[in-house]
């Protein structure tokens, strides 16, 4: 049975039933409670009990910037039902569940809405009865829970998935206004969980002490979208003008940046532009560095990165060194590379890790450090070496390769299930033919 979960999984069902009945109905039919019965019932039932749903909690909106949990429901979404359940809005006193099926993908966003002034001990009994009725309504019952907050945890509870899996896309108790229980709720998740996935190696070295069954599964990329970058692309009209040579980052814009830096480089060199692209989020608009060469263009949507991407001279990952980006592991670096962007980075562990030791990033531990490695990046520019050794290194990356690696986890996993169920049906026979016995006696 492998690879069940994700394939063919209505025929099979039938199939199966189909099997189960003939087999029934000729071989025991003249003593239906007989314990060899009951064995194989319970096997076909566990055969029959195939994976087809998967109820995704994430802290991050669907219809935010698009990364992991984006890229890995997308393509769980070509064979299954995905239900990708957000953290819940707070809106007057609105209580409902917004339910909307992404047009592109298939993915099922669902929206919380909860009463502007509910208690903070009242919003996980909310958010239980809401989920508990759209369960039942969408007829979700086989189905495995997905996680991305431990903080989920607190509403779902009364969930009884075939498996659990967590996987750690970052170290959510050192970002700011992290839930004091976030730790202890994510203790709990790793106990009830059968797999866990890390999205990067500082992440799974941090936790693979914790768990029998951690996966290091680091970000990855969409090589061929990225890659349209390397050609020349049309300028989109709020980047069009802007003088070269233009130094980029894409992304949140939060906590973890090093917005003294982005100041620095600004004020050291009038003459280079930096675009910042990306939503603001946690931090004060008004505490970002303002300079005629700093542009703060928002948030883009994923289709029109590589139209930008074509026009920078270099990629930036400026982020600060704090406990929010201890464990990161920024999907941008590989994008950035796809693109044929020369990349300048802080100190992180997981972009020293392999790209800095690769030679493929400049990684820049001071201020005037990161500038010369943007001014090295700028004369060397693309060479023919550089572009075959990232090309190289890309070539073992891409997220349908990623999620084709959990997806056989998974499928062990189910098949694992499958088994116990068969053995629970073994040791009730152990129980069922003793009284079958003394009853003919």
């Amino acid at each position: 049975m492998t690879g069940c979960w994700v394939r063919h999984t209505y025929l099979l069902r039938v199939r199966i039933k189909v099997l189960q009945h003939i087999y029934i109905s000729i071989c025991f039919k003249a003593n239906p409670r007989s314990g060899f019965h009951l064995f194989v019932k319970g096997v076909f039932s566990a055969m029959v009990s195939v994976v087809t749903d998967v109820m995704c909690f994430c802290h991050l909106r669907w219809n935010f910037v698009f990364q992991r949990p984006q890229h890995l429901m997308s393509r769980c979404a070509e064979r299954n039902r995905v239900y990708y359940i957000e953290e819940p809005i707070f809106q007057d006193d609105n209580l409902s569940l917004q339910h909307v099926v992404c047009p592109q993908t298939g993915v099922h966003a669902v929206t919380p809405f909860l009463p502007s002034k509910t208690q903070a001990d009242a919003v996980p009994i909310l958010l239980q009865q809401l989920l508990t009725d759209f369960v039942r309504n969408e007829r979700i019952k086989d189905f495995i829970a997905w996680y991305y907050t431990p903080m989920a945890i607190e509403f779902t509870s009364e969930l009884n998935p075939k498996l659990t899996i967590y996987d750690c896309m970052d170290e959510l108790s050192a970002f700011k206004n992290a839930p004091a229980a976030m730790l202890s709720n994510e203790r709990k998740l790793l106990d009830q969980s059968q797999l866990i996935f890390t999205g990067g190696r500082s992440l799974y070295e941090a936790k693979a002490s914790k768990h029998q069954e951690v996966h290091l599964f680091p970000s990855s990329v969409d090589v061929q979208h990225f890659a349209q970058a390397r050609a020349p692309q049309q300028e989109l009209p709020d980047q069009n003008g802007i003088p070269h040579p233009r130094l980029g980052y894409a992304g949140v814009i939060d906590e973890r940046m090093d917005l003294n830096l982005i100041a620095y480089l600004a004020d050291i060199r009038p003459d280079w532009q930096i675009v910042m692209l990306g939503p603001i989020v946690k931090i004060d608009p008004a505490s970002l560095p303002r300079r005629n060469n700093i542009h703060f263009l928002g948030m883009k949507d994923y289709q029109d990165l590589p139209r930008y991407f074509s026009g920078w001279d270099v990629g930036l990952l400026p982020f600060a060194q704090n406990e929010a980006t201890r464990f990161i592991s920024p999907t941008k670096t590989p994008e950035y590379l796809a693109a044929g962007l020369p990349v300048v980075s802080t100190p992180i562990r997981d972009v020293e890790r392999p790209y800095g030791e690769l030679d493929l990033v400049y990684v820049g531990r001071t201020h005037g450090d990161f500038l010369k490695g943007i001014e090295r990046q700028l004369s060397a520019g693309r060479s023919i070496a550089w572009q075959r050794r990232v090309n190289s290194f890309l070539g073992s990356l891409s997220w349908d390769k990623t999620w084709s690696g959990m997806e056989r986890l998974i499928s062990r996993e189910v098949n694992r299930e499958a088994r116990l169920t068969a053995k629970a049906q073994t040791a009730r026979i152990a129980l069922v033919q003793p009284q079958e016995s003394a009853a003919r006696v």
